[in-house]
């Protein structure tokens, strides 16, 4: 048992560094100093979860959620900030993402579905 705690601490330790993370923390404190860019992420977050309800229970996303998307994403893509955020975000979520399958893996149980 005290096995997988240190190997969890390895990773922990491993992680502070990585660049993507790094990256991340950077990006996520300097969005947190701006609100209107915090909120366009946010703006961002709802309408995908939008598309996303629009699928689920439509089959396809409406017009409106459509257009909505497409008007704040040519927003986002003139701010380089948010744009740089969004980016970042994906990034750390592959290595997350990546991180988790393994452990999936060691366990024998999809755990993240």
């Amino acid at each position: 048992m005290i096995k997988v705690h240190e190997k969890a601490q390895e990773l922990a330790d491993a992680m502070k560094d990585n660049e993507t993370v790094v990256a991340y923390r950077e990006a996520v404190k300097k969005l947190e100093q701006d609100e209107q860019k915090k909120q366009m992420v946010k703006d961002f977050r709802d309408l995908q979860f939008a598309a996303y309800n629009d699928k689920m229970t439509k089959g396809d996303v409406s017009d409106e959620t459509r257009k909505q998307m497409e008007d704040l994403v040519s927003v986002i893509a003139l701010n380089t900030e948010v744009s740089a955020y969004l980016e970042t975000e994906q990034n750390f979520t592959i290595l997350f993402n990546d991180i988790m399958k393994v452990i999936n893996e060691a366990i024998g149980v999809d755990i993240i579905g």
